[in-house]
């Protein structure tokens, strides 16, 4: 936490990701929704049009469907780092879904915080950070509007 009360960290990959090959950071995703419910119609038919789909696009994510007698239907997402989100499909299309799933995959389910720098190394320079008059003679004299000579 800093002095503004928001927490915030350097911005960073999760373990590497991107140095070698991509590894989804989404392990596991449960679609629970009631078979009656009317606030489930949106994700009943994601179920019968895009589930198979995302299945096939992502075959490192294990994909759950529950259905069960429940009010709200929801999307629960677990992650390789243990952290678990979960988001209400209330009345949500089958097209709305599809992008909330797909958000969720391409997330690494750390939670959204405010970035400290966005330049960071373990190891600075101290030379200082590199500017447009880093190797510029200083004979060049201040920068300012130029005279008119008179003819």
């Amino acid at each position: 936490m800093t002095s503004r009360g928001t927490p915030s960290r350097f911005l960073q990959s999760v373990l590497q990701n991107g140095v070698g090959r991509y590894v989804c950071q989404m392990k596991r995703i449960s679609l629970i929704f009631s078979k009656n419910g009317q606030s489930s119609l949106g994700a009943r038919e994601f179920i019968e049009e895009g589930v198979v789909d995302f299945a096939q696009k992502n075959p490192g994510t294990v994909v759950y469907v529950s259905p069960q007698s429940c009010r709200i239907p929801k999307i629960v997402a677990e992650y390789l780092n243990g952290n678990v989100k979960e988001e209400a499909i209330t009345s949500k299309t089958s097209q709305q879904i599809a992008e909330l799933i797909t958000k969720l995959t391409n997330q690494s389910g750390l939670d959204i915080i405010r970035i400290r720098k966005p330049i960071h190394t373990d190891s600075p320079s101290i030379q200082g950070q590199w500017h447009p008059f880093t190797n510029r003679p200083l004979s060049i004299g201040p920068i300012g509007p130029q005279k008119q000579q008179a003819n």
